[in-house]
């Protein structure tokens, strides 16, 4: 007869038939919270000596953990264990002060313990009266973000002389934004070509650079415009990669000589690739032109706007129709957080209103509140405000706009240091806290040679777990991205990171 094992985790494997289930007692949550958020501040302590990019296949999660869901249950330190030894090392840390890739993706103390308390209360803030307080918060952040962005009062939910025309909500992300914007233009197009019902939709065409975000091609087809309709216009190194409003004006005159109606432009104010900032009050002159709806894409470069010396880049937004940008990239405010601004609230919601009768209440009806759900593509919604508004009421205005100084001026510091080092270039001007650059092509290196030895690079430094970049390709070059900006980079991080960017170079070179 085998001997009985008195390991606390087998016994798990049996009902507790004592006690009833309850998964909200207030024991277990403060219980097991105390163990989240010790683990939480431990990760933040340890996550700097972590290998940035995991050593793991596809799948080897189900090898390390059942396949197949436990019947019965398990001590929460079971859980966390499994999370520390399984979940945790198959991690890509975007939090590691040694990621460089991408964009950042911030956070902080308050933002987290705003996303803690509003994941406890899990509103579904679908009307005003459904979650008071989580609608009133999402309006009062969002206008005070406007403030700190210095954005028109036109774009604003409440004005000193009360509600005002605008307004804002927060979506998970700016694929939302485009999505739900492109709508709204695609609606107002229609009624406005006198278009049946969408019989028009074919003629509709839609206008960005090539530089513009993925995203925004996608939302375009989501949205039912004829990809064949969709303007990428090229960019070149003459406007730094930037859309110029001169191409962009003899496309859509082009369009309309052909019968089709221009419908919507998206400018981007710091692009994916390599930062560049299109021009957005001369791109809001030429769309204005035929009616078309202006869309300012700012998740990145948005969030440095609240420092004035980064403000010009929104220089012209009062003529746009709406504009988004995402906190949660570099403004310390966890995913997701994507702000939209529109000017006209009703041209959003007239196209996105839902009005069941289950949902129907004195306060909607009495026009008072724009009910957030009409102005998303899904109806229930998080209580997203809260951290928001826990962030900028805890650390304000100046701690924040210290936060993107700092970032920018690592960035200078690293790009001074490539200058520097005649094996590199940098491919386009630094706007904000991105670095473009490569090994130059020199000598007997062509640029083909110079491509290949910039991708070797960048797979040598991912493969050593001490740094994290991506790349992206410009001007038909490949082009390393060093991305500045985790909340827990450091001078000493970026300078690290250039050393071995020097080192591993000189290995390959030599």
């Amino acid at each position: 007869m085998g001997s009985i094992d008195t390991n606390p985790t087998a016994f798990s494997a049996f009902p507790d038939d004592d006690k009833s289930f309850q998964p909200l007692n207030p024991e277990d949550v403060r219980a097991y919270l105390h163990k989240a958020v010790d683990f939480v501040s431990d990760y933040y302590t340890n996550v700097e000596s972590m290998p940035v990019l995991p050593n793991v296949k596809p799948g080897y999660l189900q090898d390390e953990l059942s396949a197949s869901p436990p019947t019965y249950s398990a001590p929460f330190d079971v859980t966390m264990k499994e999370l520390r030894t399984s979940v945790v090392p198959g991690m890509t840390h975007w939090a590691s002060p040694n990621f460089f890739a991408f964009f950042p993706s911030t956070n902080s103390a308050a933002a987290i313990a705003g996303d803690l308390i509003a994941s406890a209360m899990n509103t579904v803030g679908f009307t005003w009266q459904a979650a008071p307080a989580a609608t009133e918060m999402e309006v009062l952040a969002l206008d005070w973000l406007a403030q700190l962005l210095h954005l028109p009062t036109t774009f604003m939910n409440r004005t000193s002389s009360g509600r005002g025309t605008g307004g804002g909500v927060i979506l998970g992300t700016t694929s939302e934004a485009m999505l739900v914007t492109l709508v709204a233009a695609r609606d107002a197009a229609l009624r406005r070509s006198g278009s049946v019902g969408v019989s028009g939709l074919p003629k509709l065409a839609v206008y960005a650079a090539d530089q513009t975000h993925s995203t925004f091609f996608k939302a375009c087809r989501l949205a039912g415009f004829d990809p064949a309709h969709i303007r990428s216009i090229p960019t070149g190194p003459e406007t730094n990669y930037g859309l110029d409003p001169a191409k962009l004006l003899e496309v859509m005159q082009a369009d309309v000589a052909a019968g089709l109606v221009p419908t919507y432009v998206c400018a981007t104010v710091g692009t994916t690739s390599s930062n560049a900032v299109d021009p957005v009050g001369a791109v809001a002159d030429v769309a204005a032109m035929f009616n078309a709806w202006v869309h300012v894409d700012a998740a990145y470069a948005g969030s440095a706007c609240i420092c004035p010396e980064f403000r010009h880049h929104l220089d012209g937004v009062e003529r746009v129709d709406s504009i988004s940008m995402s906190p949660h990239k570099w403004l310390l405010t966890c995913l997701d957080c994507t702000c939209l601004y529109v000017r006209d609230a009703h041209r959003l919601s007239d196209s996105l209103e839902t009005n069941p009768e289950y949902l129907k209440n004195d306060v909607t009806d009495s026009g008072e509140v724009t009910d957030l759900k009409d102005m998303q593509v899904g109806v229930g919604r998080r209580f997203r405000g809260l951290k928001l508004w826990m962030v900028m009421r805890t650390y304000g205005t100046a701690k924040l706009q210290e936060h993107i100084r700092s970032d920018v001026a690592m960035a200078k510091i690293f790009e001074d240091l490539v200058r520097a080092d005649d094996r590199f270039e940098i491919v386009v001007p630094r706007n904000f806290a991105l670095v473009c650059f490569r090994i130059k092509a020199s000598g007997s290196m062509t640029e083909k040679d110079a491509d290949e030895a910039n991708r070797l690079l960048m797979e040598s430094l991912n493969k050593t777990g001490k740094a994290y970049l991506a790349h992206t390709v410009i001007g038909e070059r490949f082009v390393l991205r060093f991305a500045v900006g985790s909340s827990l980079q450091e001078e000493r991080h970026v300078t690290s990171a250039w050393e071995l960017i020097k080192k591993t170079t000189s290995e390959m070179l030599d």
